[in-house]
């Protein structure tokens, strides 16, 4: 699963060729949620509320980002970083 970003201990990743909708991968300590690009919804997992914040304004910041890896994804073609949350 190649990782995206990483910040405050949270590792953000996408998996090549993975079921729609769109959406990435939050893990923070045991936690771990699948996450809709578009929206933000927490499609299946959890995040503590703190961990959820620091995503879901990340994910504002890098949606187009996001939405460009998950095309790579889909093709399985490299993916390209994303910056993390400073």
């Amino acid at each position: 699963m190649p990782e995206l970003s990483r910040f405050f201990g949270i590792i953000i990743a996408m998996y090549y060729n993975d079921h729609s909708p769109p959406h990435f991968h939050a893990k923070y300590e045991a936690d771990q949620a699948v996450i809709r690009i578009e929206t933000g919804e927490v499609i299946e997992g959890f995040l503590s509320s703190r961990a959820l914040r620091l995503v879901e304004e990340w994910r504002l910041l890098h949606q187009d980002e996001l939405v460009n890896d998950w095309s790579l994804a889909q093709d399985r073609l490299p993916l390209i970083k994303i910056e993390p949350l400073e």
